[in-house]
């Protein structure tokens, strides 16, 4: 009762007119996973020859048990008198186990089959995430500055991808898809089978995002051989392979953020690079301490690189330096809660020059020497069009301004109409 070899290797179309039947499944494509062929009386004669293309396994059916099975090429004549040769190349195991245990339901009695099944690898299946996973990207993490520790900044992604499977064990195959049909395509188990790789996929982004793999959120593509070999350790597609599948490859093609993911990463790169910017005028300003005959010349850089980053350099070191001060035990550098990030331009007063030694003055007496802060520059009306400035001729007209109020002399303090101070002849501008 089993099937003896006749030929290997792949026969010509002439040779089936020797045997009483020859029986064999050419229409077995990418999309068709498995054909049941039989005779027209439902019974297979003794000496009828069986062929087995290449990327084929046969299952030789009688009344709900397994006769013989083979997943090595060739031709085969069938003999029930003979025991079973269970030619099975890498499914040696599985047929030996089907033939002693499987019994096989859903066509009648006394019927004799031979099941034809694809054993190549199914190629191009496509999937895809319909809504964002979340995954945890350490390549943008946050530092806790309660703790000093760091952690990962969770964003949401969308994957897309392709993967390959292939029959694994054909038994447990046959008995959950071949039910009464005779052809079983492809369509009709990938549906489900979408949604299992995508639930297998899921648990796999929660292992590449730990703090073990710390694979960065967009180099998720170039990591395709660790995320199979993660799959297969953790079996993490256990589900398809309680269907006799097996996945072979998987490859993510493309990762894309959504919204409020992408701005979160912008934002935290916003901040990297002020901070960067910070570290930079520093590193300049201890250097300018350390060398006087330079120290205009680094300020003066310091300036130019405040200026050519929209002034946010400094507002960031002014953060900085607030959160290290004044205790601000909730300070966001990354701004995770959704804060504007800092605006550029605004500087703190700079206050005028002593008028004795050139000290900057921010208060009313110079801190070197004592001297009186000068009076701020009286403002003068434009006697045409009313615009007030502290220049000497109108911004708006052209025309040369005189003062709001009287001159005062600036030696004895009398007011001055003229040029000169009536009281003691000191020239008044």
């Amino acid at each position: 009762m089993g099937l003896i070899k006749a030929i290997t290797g792949a026969v010509g179309g002439t040779m089936k007119d020797q045997w009483l039947d020859l029986i064999k499944c050419d229409n077995m494509d990418m999309d068709t996973l498995m054909v049941k062929q039989t005779t027209k009386s439902g019974q297979i004669s003794k000496g009828s020859r069986i062929l087995v293309a290449p990327g084929q396994a046969v299952v030789i059916y009688d009344s709900g048990s397994v006769l013989d099975a083979s997943a090595e090429e060739g031709v085969y004549t069938f003999d029930q008198s003979s025991s079973p040769s269970f030619f099975g190349g890498q499914f040696g195991p599985v047929f030996k186990e089907m033939w002693q245990r499987f019994t096989y339901g859903g066509t009648p009695a006394k019927e004799q089959a031979v099941f034809f099944f694809n054993i190549k690898e199914i190629l191009d299946n496509k999937f895809g995430t319909a809504t964002p996973i979340p995954f945890q990207d350490w390549s943008h993490a946050i530092p806790n500055q309660m703790t000093g520790s760091m952690s990962p900044m969770g964003v949401n992604v969308r994957c897309y991808g392709k993967y390959t499977f292939q029959l694994d064990d054909i038994g447990i195959f046959m008995r959950n898809h071949a039910g009464t049909g005779t052809v079983v395509k492809k369509k009709d188990i990938t549906e489900q089978m979408r949604s299992e790789v995508i639930a297998s996929f899921q648990n796999v982004l929660n292992e590449m995002g730990n703090s073990q793999h710390r694979v960065p959120v967009l180099e998720l593509p170039s990591n395709t051989d660790e995320i199979k070999q993660v799959m297969d350790e953790k079996v993490f597609d256990e589900p398809i392979r309680a269907r006799g599948i097996r996945l072979v490859s998987f490859t993510v093609e493309s990762v894309s953020l959504d919204e409020a993911s992408q701005a979160k990463i912008d934002r935290y790169e916003f901040s990297s690079n002020a901070m960067m910017q910070q570290g930079k005028i520093i590193e300049a300003m201890g250097d300018a301490a350390n060398n006087t005959a330079g120290a205009a010349g680094a300020f003066m850089g310091m300036g130019m690189m405040n200026m050519g980053s929209g002034g946010m350099t400094g507002s960031v070191m002014q953060n900085a330096w607030n959160n290290q001060g004044g205790g601000q035990a909730n300070y966001d550098p990354y701004n995770q809660g959704g804060q504007q990030a800092p605006q550029g331009g605004q500087q703190a007063p700079q206050g005028v020059p002593c008028p004795n030694c050139g000290t900057m003055i921010t208060g009313k007496f110079c801190p070197e020497c004592g001297t009186p802060a000068p009076a701020p520059k009286a403002a003068m009306k434009c006697p045409k069009c009313g615009a007030e400035s502290t220049g000497k001729f109108c911004p708006e007209c052209g025309t040369p301004l005189v003062a709001v109020g009287p001159k005062k002399c600036p030696k004895c303090g009398a007011e001055v109409t003229g040029k000169f101070c009536p009281e003691c002849g000191t020239p008044v501008a």
